[in-house]
């Protein structure tokens, strides 16, 4: 076997069994909460000896991180790449609004975690995030800027706040899913980005912005 492929096999290796212990860190910190839980709890699920989360990890702030980093980054790039298309407004926010609850649906201890233990806390991880939490605020912001600038959205309405309003109202169906505190089953993953995007763009759109929607 050559060096190469042996090196190759030693890699793929290596990122097996790092994502093996993110995956096992999502499962402890949605089931015992962030705090609650130790290194130990992380290499018990992982089925992995304690010094080998450490030799991929500094801590367990650490894989905390690099979950929400990981997550919160796809969905940056959803959001950018969702502004580069020529499309509605609606259209823009529906997506961005559509990739998060399927995220949800899709894995929602992550998204426990995230909520729970980054974005709504008010400890270190949430000021250490802010800058990148911020920035998907601002690119939503820009969205509904340029809507307001072809006067399909009402200008007296600030751009940051509709944006914050915009996530916020996700992140608490969020939350509600979170907490059984709202029903889950497939219509109703369905109605709710569209309960969030009218209800923000209703609040929102001029009556020009009415009219062209309308046709």
């Amino acid at each position: 076997m050559s060096s190469g492929r042996v090196e190759t096999q030693r890699t793929k290796s290596a990122a097996d069994k790092r994502r093996l212990i993110l995956d096992a860190a999502v499962r402890v910190f949605a089931r015992q909460g962030f705090h609650a839980c130790r290194v130990s709890d992380i290499a018990d699920e992982a089925g992995v000896a304690y010094g080998l989360v450490y030799h991929y990890f500094a801590s367990k702030d650490e894989v905390l991180d690099t979950l929400f980093l990981e997550r919160w980054n796809v969905m940056l790039e959803l959001i950018r790449q969702v502004d580069g298309e020529q499309m509605p407004v609606r259209d823009k926010l529906e997506a961005i609004a559509s990739f998060i609850v399927d995220s949800y649906q899709h894995d929602p201890d992550l998204m426990k975690v995230i909520i729970v233990e980054v974005t709504r806390a008010a400890n270190s991880f949430g000021n250490t995030h802010i800058a990148t939490i911020r920035e998907a605020y601002d690119l939503i912001g820009g969205m509904i800027s340029e809507a307001q600038a072809a006067g399909l959205f009402k200008s007296e309405i600030d751009a940051r706040f509709a944006a914050m309003a915009f996530y916020g109202a996700i992140e608490q169906l969020l939350t509600g899913w979170i907490f059984e505190l709202l029903p889950q089953g497939p219509e109703d993953f369905k109605r709710a980005k569209w309960l969030v995007v009218e209800t923000v763009c209703g609040g929102l759109e001029s009556r020009a912005g009415e009219q062209e929607r309308l046709g």
